[in-house]
């Protein structure tokens, strides 16, 4: 194999197929990136046994020679961050792979890329077709929302529920919930079927990165054991958490009586981080107190201070406090922009605060008990 190709379109290629091979495994083979040299084109593979990645590279690619090599990932990754050459030579023969440039010149060792594992094609004729636009923000929207310490395996991902013409995703890990709805185009009657669909969260989150945003739309298949997303230049594929997720529908509160309070996110967020100051890891409650006209925030750790924060809101009903972790609330802020207005329900200090936006977002905290 021998190819001339530009170095910014290959690093990039390469960092993201590298994101997904393992820095440590039994199999040594999967700590390398297959590059496939065909049809004018490079094909990039990479895989854990567990997330796998097929990319494709047309531009600034010259193909002198077709073959295969496999890219150890470390001393590769790092040829391609250091060089300053626009462009790179990559060559393989008998004795390794060489990577040169117009003053460089790297010799590695090669492994047999026939041990390489397969990474599976989009083949499939049932899938759902969802704008890049509302795929990127259903990811950023509830990811960070999912278990991450894995103490029940079944959160430890992104629900995704694909019926014809909408798609829901749900991350939760049991203090609060995260759900974003939008619609989607179903080809081939593709749906999926009770709460089985679960994206681990490591490997959603890479299919996020994945997306290029100049593509208008991506393709998501789900399989019984594992889901597959194709973009123009790229295909990824992940098994699936294993269990059923819990019902999530339960979770959003239904109340007729509840207040319902109209609040812009950046204001809102202003003070939740003055607020927040005095909090520390063990002391993370923020007390909320709406009435009079205000919304009132207050927080008070011992041999740390106390906090009293006021935003003016259009409501002059019953005063009503819940404490709820700062963190969960600025998570929310996090992911919508400053401007964004969103409605704010509330009932008591028991019951679960929910945040709404008109664009099919819902975020729901479960209050704390806090002693004073």
């Amino acid at each position: 194999m021998k190819i001339t190709c530009s170095r910014e379109p290959l690093t990039a290629a390469f960092s993201l197929a590298a994101s997904i091979a393992p820095a440590r495994s039994p199999k040594e083979i999967l700590q390398n990136v297959k590059v496939t040299a065909s049809g004018g084109k490079l094909t990039l593979t990479a895989t854990d046994m567990e997330v796998g990645i097929r990319l494709e590279v047309e531009e600034g690619v010259e193909v002198e020679t077709e073959g295969t090599a496999l890219l150890p990932v470390s001393r590769t990754m790092a040829i391609l961050r250091e060089s300053t050459d626009e462009t790179l030579t990559l060559e393989t023969d008998e004795s390794g792979i060489q990577l040169s440039g117009s003053r460089s010149r790297f010799r590695l060792p090669g492994s047999n890329p026939d041990e390489f594992p397969p990474v599976v094609s989009f083949d499939e004729d049932k899938y759902h077709v969802i704008s890049t636009r509302l795929f990127r923000s259903m990811v950023r929207r509830t990811v960070f929302a999912t278990d991450t310490e894995n103490s029940r395996f079944a959160l430890g991902g992104v629900l995704l529920e694909m019926t014809d013409g909408t798609v829901t995703a749900v991350g939760t890990d049991g203090r609060r919930l995260a759900k974003m709805e939008g619609e989607a185009e179903s080809v081939g009657g593709h749906e999926t079927s009770g709460t089985n669909t679960i994206v681990p969260t490591r490997a959603i989150q890479l299919m996020e990165r994945a997306v290029d945003e100049n593509d208008e739309t991506v393709d998501v298949a789900a399989r019984s054991s594992d889901l597959l997303l194709r973009t123009k230049s790229a295909v990824i594929y992940s098994r699936l958490v294993e269990g059923r997720y819990p019902n999530w529908r339960q979770v959003l509160p239904q109340r007729e009586d509840a207040v319902r309070l109209e609040l812009t996110v950046g204001p809102v967020f202003a003070a939740l981080r003055q607020a927040a100051i005095v909090t520390d890891q063990d002391s993370r409650g923020i007390d909320f107190t709406f009435g009079d006209g205000t919304m009132k925030l207050e927080a008070s750790t011992k041999d740390i201070g106390q906090s009293q924060i006021e935003l003016p809101i259009a409501y002059d009903g019953e005063t009503i406090t819940l404490t709820m972790d700062h963190r969960y609330f600025a998570d929310f802020c996090k992911v919508l922009d400053r401007e964004m207005p969103f409605e704010m329900e509330i009932e008591s200090s028991s019951s679960p605060a929910l945040m709404t936006t008109q664009d099919g977002y819902a975020y729901v905290i479960m209050p704390m008990a806090r002693d004073r």
